[in-house]
């Protein structure tokens, strides 16, 4: 808003004011702004790798200023434990499953999110925001499903996972020619424009610093308008990249030194806010798509105390540590231990902003109580816990049901060094009920002692699988996602 204009808005109200055609009231509401809300979104990190969390092999300072200065949220779920699922999710508001988005989208996917699904962007649309994503995407890389088509108005980025190119630890013992038949060049895309066809180690170091200091430029530019900002981070995705300012800097390895660079990007975003005095009218949220990468070993991070990591329905793969800030509303240095997911983040923000959530069916409920502390109370009876097309758990309370099911396993052994992954195991669970409450790490089995709660969650889980699917059932709610036309 430049200066002439705020003058000829200022004078209008006092003569409005002095002539008794508006009260105080509406002058003060004529002056309030939406509130602006910012994503950041780690890949793959876990549970215990920031401060707030348990983290001590390096320093996580302006992560550990957030959380004191704002709410820790420590049982956040996602939808699935693996990329494009997630983002599914937290984009749409439903579980992926509803919107036909699963696994992790490749180079050859044909598919990708539909243009019937309003996204989060979307729905800040409705109040004039200024929309941006900086950094991966992972929900289609052609261009009908890129953001820029889907509620964005700039995008720059990765289409998909870092590790989605000729340079994968699984073919490096090829020759080039060979692996480019099953990784072509991972390109980096600026709006809808790939802008380098063949992204490089040296490039990917730059990404983390790339995508802050666009997100810095856009909430700069921005900074008189409301504006949503999604920073999905490519990091801590293997293979692991850092700049040279955080190179040995943490005294822990390549992941200490990764992770310390994502603390700065939260603390530059958070210091930009402060210093255009936008901290007050801003909910910034932290959280990650999924949990480590166990069997990439020390470039993993840690998930404890849960059981498990990345690609299970454990709670190492899909609980994730979450902080949320917004000065003078979300109140500081606060813990919220009541289940929630980021399928809840889409009708908070619509709440908060005064938009109105798609038309069509989302499964995801406004927490903002949670967000702002003044109850305690879920909107949700339960959480529903899908790999692939499986119902594997569901979460009510302090109560965690897995069906029985199959799933990988590092088994307590070590994961890989150097960047180079070991082999999982696999194992199966039966039937099983979990306290989560006395039992953060699911290992005791109390289905025989609580009857009257396995059978109500049992009779939840196949109330889901007739709505979503699941053990060989097809779902009446599912929807499907975006295609290509057929060649």
């Amino acid at each position: 808003m430049n200066c002439l204009f705020r003058t000829i808005l200022f004078s209008g109200l006092i003569s409005a004011f002095s002539l008794g055609q508006i009260s105080p009231t509406q002058v003060g509401a004529a002056n309030q702004q939406p509130p602006n809300v910012v994503v950041i979104f780690i890949d793959d990190m876990g549970y215990a790798d920031i401060g707030p969390f348990g983290a001590k092999a390096y320093p996580t300072p302006h992560l550990d200023r957030m959380a004191r200065e704002g709410r820790k949220f420590t049982d956040f779920y996602v939808t699935q434990a693996v990329c494009s699922a997630s983002r599914a999710g937290l984009l749409t508001g439903c579980y992926n499953v509803r919107v036909g988005i699963f696994g992790a989208l490749g180079p050859g996917a044909r598919h990708g999110i539909n243009a019937d699904e309003m996204t989060l962007a979307e729905v800040c649309k409705q109040k004039n925001y200024a929309t941006a994503i900086y950094g991966k995407w992972h929900l289609g890389h052609h261009k009908q499903f890129l953001p820029m088509q889907h509620g964005f108005d700039d995008y720059f980025g990765l289409p998909y996972s870092n590790d989605m190119w000729p340079y994968h630890p699984g073919v490096l013992h090829l020759p080039m020619e060979q692996r480019l038949k099953r990784w072509p060049h991972l390109p980096l895309i600026d709006k809808n424009q790939i802008i380098n066809a063949q992204v490089s180690g040296k490039d990917q170091e730059q990404l983390t610093t790339q995508y802050t200091e666009r997100a810095v430029s856009f909430i700069e530019k921005n900074k008189e308008r409301p504006f949503f900002v999604y920073v999905p981070h490519s990091m801590v995705h293997v293979p692991l990249y850092v700049s040279d300012k955080f190179k040995g800097k943490s005294g822990a390895g390549l992941f200490g030194d990764v992770m310390m660079e994502v603390d700065w990007s939260v603390g530059r975003i958070l210091d930009t806010l402060r210093k255009n005095k936008l901290d007050k009218n801003t909910l910034v949220i932290f959280t990650s798509d999924n949990g480590p990468w166990l069997s990439y070993g020390e470039h993993a991070g840690s998930a404890a105390p849960l059981r498990e990591g990345k690609g299970t329905m454990f709670d190492g793969g899909c609980r994730e540590s979450t902080l949320m800030w917004w000065p003078g509303t979300v109140p500081a240095g606060s813990v919220c231990k009541t289940p929630a997911m980021t399928i809840d983040i889409l009708p908070t923000v619509a709440e908060l902003i005064d938009a109105k959530p798609p038309a069509h069916k989302i499964d995801g409920k406004s927490i903002v109580n949670l967000v702002k502390g003044t109850s305690d109370k879920s909107p949700h009876e339960a959480y529903y816990f899908y790999y692939g097309k499986q119902l594997q758990a569901i979460r009510s309370g302090k109560w965690k049901l897995h069906f029985p099911h199959a799933y990988r396993t590092m088994a307590g052994r070590p994961g890989g060094k150097d960047g180079i992954p070991t082999d999982y195991s696999q194992a199966k669970i039966g039937l099983s009920l979990f306290n989560l409450e006395k039992d953060i790490g699911e290992t005791t089995d109390v289905k025989d002692r609580y009857p009257k709660v396995l059978a109500k969650l049992q009779q939840l889980g196949q109330a889901m699988r007739e709505e979503l699917g699941g053990q060989g059932q097809k779902g009446s709610g599912q929807r499907e996602p975006g295609r290509l036309a057929k060649r």
